[in-house]
């Protein structure tokens, strides 16, 4: 499901709004197909933040931290250095240890990257943990996309 079609369906979308440096080019001044995965990572962590939840302060008081289980990333067109970039990032499923997350990073009205990235709640062994309750009570307050 693309952004627009989430968006349609009322799920709530996070804006995380970026610009293009030379480090994350290659020679061509294109972004380099993995840098793409930092941006949306960054984007995951300001969504949290932006509710009053903090993942060093989660992993210090609780061993919980967000690992990325699966991601599925199309690339559609490249952004070059210096565009504005923005990341909506869309809760689309949510259970007990994990949760699903469309991000799409765009210049404008052109989507560039669509990502499907479901997240899982691991303890400070890495083993599958219930996601804690202030995140658990921002998912349920989210209809999934």
């Amino acid at each position: 499901m693309n952004g627009a079609e989430q968006a349609a369906k009322g799920a709530p979308t996070h804006v995380y709004r970026l610009r293009v440096f030379y480090e994350d080019t290659d020679v061509g001044g294109v972004v380099y197909y993995a840098n793409y995965l930092k941006f949306a990572e960054r984007a995951r962590t300001e969504w949290l933040r932006d509710y009053g939840i903090s993942q060093r302060a989660l992993a210090a008081d609780s061993g919980h931290v967000f690992a990325v289980r699966r991601v599925e990333a199309d690339f559609l067109a490249p952004a070059h250095l210096d565009d504005e970039l923005e990341v909506r990032t869309t809760v689309t499923d949510h259970g007990g240890a994990q949760f699903a997350m469309g991000q799409v990073i765009g210049r404008g009205a052109d989507e560039l990257v669509r990502l499907k990235v479901l997240i899982a709640c691991v303890n400070a062994k890495g083993r599958a943990t219930r996601i804690p309750a202030a995140v658990a009570g921002l998912l349920a307050d989210q209809p999934a996309g």
